[in-house]
């Protein structure tokens, strides 16, 4: 099989609610999605296409490129239709494989079950034709195969990318509560910024919103930050070719002229943890951290984007601590955030309620198996202005056609 050069399906997986972000991905990079859905977006392409989409993607969790598609009804089918396949032209004969799969099917009680019945069809099918058998295991550290097998439907892949693209890199120090990266990518992909007018983020915390914004806005992509993936264990894989992707990736990084990004918190060990973030992603000269209370960060008076990641209150007691934060942020925005547009991003929607200003959008995502809503305010300063931002950057998320049937 030459996956490098054979388009086939591409599978783009990411966490709940950040399909619209890498579907807006996928169209800046001039690729056409020909689906989406609450998870994924698909697209057609080879193994080429999927070193690309690895380097560049910042919203997604992995790249998944199809084998074979096809009914299956019991495991002795899918061990048949797996040892049909010419794994022989895929995995070094003494090289090393993971399984992992998503399976619902009544004949299967066990994920584990299913992950062995792939592994001994693909281990049969290798020493057959080779006369050896490669290794295999849990580690993501050679070839990774996945199956998804719902109902009668199930379809084989390559995971091209192994361990997860949501984390991308930088992140030497977590802090308290961070949220993941491709998720900060997610909120500022959906929001109203431009890309060059000033984005303040109050209670930063461990920078990853100020740090993906200041990436975004320069062109520099996460793989940049990253140098092992799955598809380099695939036979065929020409590093070469990957080397020359990285080096015009490197060669797209920008300076924009001007650009403001202002991060705070009250917290000195946060600003600090924040700091060391952003130069391992190497964009502290491009951040303006300080440390006070949110309600003296410094807003320049140009409008642009102003972003919130408050804590929701999880724990039994800390909501009704946590109202009157709400209801200063809200404050906060209408009395000094005038031309902005400002986003809080909140797991409670009723605190969200208490920041007292009506949302001009809810934006739904997931996070640790939480619903949460990215809240947008439009903060007009003196008589209402339609655009406080010009030329901003289309958001996807208009178009609420996403989800596939």
């Amino acid at each position: 099989m030459q996956v490098f050069t054979q388009p086939s399906r591409i599978i783009v997986t990411c966490n709940r609610g950040l399909a619209p972000g890498v579907q807006q991905e996928l169209t800046e990079l001039d690729y056409r999605p020909t689906g989406a859905f609450n998870t994924g977006v698909e697209l057609i392409g080879t193994m080429t296409d999927c070193i690309r989409l690895n380097l560049t993607l910042r919203c997604a969790s992995q790249v998944m490129y199809s084998l074979r598609k096809f009914r299956c009804e019991d495991p002795d089918e899918l061990y048949r239709v797996i040892t049909a396949i010419p794994w022989e032209s895929l995995i070094a004969s003494g090289g090393y494989f993971t399984v992992n799969s998503n399976v619902v099917h009544p004949s299967i009680r066990s994920g584990m079950f299913a992950n062995v019945k792939v592994k001994d069809a693909i281990v049969d099918r290798m020493r057959q034709a080779t006369g050896e058998r490669p290794d295999s295991g849990p580690e993501l550290r050679g070839t990774v195969v996945y199956l998804f097998w719902r109902n009668e439907d199930a379809e084989i892949f390559i995971d091209t990318s192994g361990e997860t693209l949501a984390k991308h890199g930088y992140r030497k120090i977590p802090g308290k509560a961070p949220m993941v990266e491709a998720l900060a990518m997610g909120t500022i992909l959906a929001s109203k910024w431009d890309r060059r007018s000033p984005f303040v983020n109050p209670m930063c915390g461990s920078g990853t919103i100020a740090i993906e914004a200041a990436l975004l806005a320069t062109k520099r992509y996460p793989g940049l930050l990253r140098s092992r993936y799955a598809f380099m264990h695939v036979l065929g894989f020409d590093r070469n070719l990957y080397r020359v992707e990285r080096e015009r990736l490197d060669q797209l990084k920008t300076e924009v002229d001007g650009l403001q990004i202002l991060a705070s918190d009250v917290s000195p060990e946060a600003v600090k943890i924040a700091r060391t973030n952003a130069e391992a992603a190497d964009v502290a000269n491009l951040i303006s951290f300080s440390v006070c209370d949110f309600r003296e960060t410094p807003i320049p008076e140009s409008g642009g984007v102003l972003m919130f990641n408050p804590e929701y209150g999880e724990r039994m007691g800390e909501e009704a601590d946590l109202i009157e934060t709400y209801s200063e942020i809200g404050d906060f925005m209408k009395k000094k955030c005038g031309g902005y547009w400002g986003y809080v991003f909140t797991g409670n929607r009723e605190l969200g309620k208490k920041i007292g200003l009506k949302p001009k959008r809810r934006i739904e995502f997931v996070t640790a198996q939480l619903d949460c809503r990215l809240l947008e305010f439009e903060l007009y300063s003196g008589t209402r202005r339609e655009k406080p931002l010009d030329d901003a950057v289309p958001n996807s998320r208009e178009n609420p056609a996403y989800d596939l049937p």
